[in-house]
């Protein structure tokens, strides 16, 4: 069973960036991909990016996340990064990271039904 733990959100300014964590834990040959997902307050939840964690690295971003988000791992170390920069109040919500063993399903379709999630970490932008 995986344990993925979030770490890096907090308050931030308006144009500011941040570095999201993710460490993942327990029996890592269970998963290939890496997404991170983001439930900000009266919006439905959305996939944001994917990263391969086995061979290859490709990534994967939806159009919310193109331009402003950078994803990114350390496989030594079991830790994907989200890096978000000039940051404006509409990102502000709970981020998540989910792990898949199936690649295609979590970084393309962006199905999680039978992915593994953190418990997220708060992100608020506000000056």
């Amino acid at each position: 069973q995986l344990q993925l733990v979030e770490s890096g959100g907090g308050l931030v300014q308006p144009g500011g960036s941040l570095r999201l964590s993710c460490v993942v834990s327990g029996f890592t040959p269970d998963y290939h991909a890496i997404a991170w997902f983001r439930q900000a307050p009266g919006r439905e939840r959305e996939g944001l990016s994917c990263i391969v964690t086995s061979d290859g690295g490709s990534t994967y971003y939806t159009n919310s996340a193109k331009g402003r988000f950078a994803i990114s791992r350390d496989n030594a170390n079991n830790t994907v990064y989200l890096h978000i920069g000039s940051l404006q109040p509409a990102d502000t919500g709970i981020y998540y990271c989910v792990a898949d063993r199936q690649i295609y399903r979590l970084c393309v379709l962006l199905k999680t039904d039978l992915a593994s999630w953190g418990q997220g970490t708060q992100v608020t932008v506000s000056s």
